[in-house]
């Protein structure tokens, strides 16, 4: 059997054995709309619980428009220029575009030329979030979790707030889009922190497609909503990155209709779990590096039986990669339960540490295997991990210890589909 896994920005096909239980596990495919263009444009002219952002905007504003960073298939190439369009009557230096990137390192003039168009990029300002500087940040109070909210000057100092990104399962947030381009994408370290602290991020609805109840979704809408946004475009994609539908207008209502869009997409039932679980980070740009293949760790995690084996598929040509603490947390500890222990014992909240206590907490059910042609098998060792060269050969491994008969599931395009155990009930 051949199977074309994302990996990359080419993929990857592999062949397993036409004798093995394989389950192919993907969501279900939605052709693209026709005219996306004019489909974002009819958005925002008809928004959901909303007047049209044309409407909302006087030509004297200063107005502040969120985008993902390069870390995300959002296509902010299509989504800015039909907002600035709506925009027309407010001058150019009235406008600054600002770069959700949370805790991510800053985006280089060449990606942000690649990710907004060279016209835009050279045209407006742009803000890019530095969650590490207090001095660019301002004091909105304590959340209703107590923890301190801190959010960027520039966008809090604008009269009109535009919130763009993408909607898609997300695994401990429930799904992304929606208030996230604020929280954690234009907040403060301490925010960020507190958001992602261990108790919020071990609380168990603080997972796949869990919104009510998941400390993490409402912290983030509620730091969202203390800014006051003023209008909100969120788009879903398909497997191929192409915009599948567009929700404009209130943040909540649109928000939570593009929710629903997602969930009937790409929540899959399963009857029972599996002794081996391929997956992937969903290819280019999600599999980046390693820190944001929890996500599709993640995914496997919810269908691998405890003591199964994960293999993860991801390019990571930024490695771990080198800026933030990821990678010095994993290189400190020895083992996925001494990672586990370090994160949960902390006397305080650290950068990252969410990512290591998510893959310790999948590693301390399933053992995980890497597969990645940017980690040798030294890097795979420090990261805690298991290395695969030869995907196939590592699946018959498997089948040799599991028995020939091993339940096989492959999630080719990594959490994108986020498969459950129909016996679970979903909140």
């Amino acid at each position: 059997m051949d199977i074309h896994l994302d990996y990359g920005k080419t993929g990857l096909t592999i062949t397993l054995p036409d004798d093995a239980n394989i389950t192919v596990v993907s969501p279900r495919y939605i052709p693209p709309l026709p005219d996306p263009v004019q489909a974002l444009r009819e958005a925002l002219e008809h928004p959901i619980a909303s007047p049209p952002l044309r409407d909302l905007v006087r030509a004297d504003d200063t107005v502040a428009i969120v985008f993902s960073d390069i870390t995300r298939p959002t296509p902010t190439h299509l989504m800015l220029p039909a907002v600035l369009d709506a925009l027309a009557h407010v001058p150019a230096e009235n406008i600054v575009l600002c770069n959700a990137l949370g805790t991510h390192r800053p985006n280089t003039p060449a990606e942000l030329e690649r990710m907004l168009g060279p016209d835009i990029a050279r045209r407006y300002r742009i803000e890019q979030n530095n969650c590490f500087d207090p001095s660019t940040q301002v004091y909105l109070g304590e959340s209703s979790k107590g923890h301190p909210i801190w959010i960027n000057r520039v966008y809090m100092e604008a009269s009109v707030k535009i919130l763009t990104g993408f909607i898609e399962p997300h695994f401990f947030a429930g799904f992304s889009g929606g208030g996230k381009a604020v929280m954690p994408g234009m907040a403060g370290q301490a925010t960020v922190l507190g958001n992602h602290d261990a108790g919020m991020i071990g609380n168990p609805k603080a997972t796949w497609g869990v919104t009510y109840g998941n400390p993490i979704f409402e912290e983030a809408r509620e730091v969202a909503l203390r800014t006051n946004p003023t209008f909100l475009l969120n788009v879903t994609l398909n497997r191929d990155k192409q915009i599948t539908g567009v929700f404009a207008g209130d943040l909540v209502t649109a928000h939570d209709a593009g929710i629903e869009f997602v969930r009937k997409t790409a929540m899959v039932p399963v009857s029972q779990p599996f002794d081996i679980v391929i997956t992937t980070n969903s290819g280019y740009p999600l599999d980046l590096n390693l820190y944001q293949c929890g996500k599709g760790m993640s995914a496997a995690e919810q269908i691998v039986r405890p003591g199964g084996a994960i293999i993860m598929v991801a390019e990571c040509c930024e490695g771990i990669p080198d800026h933030g603490l990821f990678g010095e947390m994993l290189r400190a500890a020895r083992s996925p339960q001494e990672l586990f222990d370090m994160v949960m014992n902390a006397p305080e909240t650290r950068q990252d540490q969410w990512a290591a206590q998510i893959q310790a907490r999948i590693q301390l059910k399933a053992d995980v295997y890497l597969y990645s042609d940017y980690f040798d098998d030294e890097a795979t060792r420090e990261a805690l991990l298991l290395p695969c060269h030869d995907i196939p050969r590592t699946v018959e491994a498997l089948r040799a210890k599991y028995g020939r008969d091993a339940r096989i599931c492959v999630l080719p395009e990594g959490p994108q589909t986020i498969p459950y155990v129909a016996e679970v009930a979903q909140a």
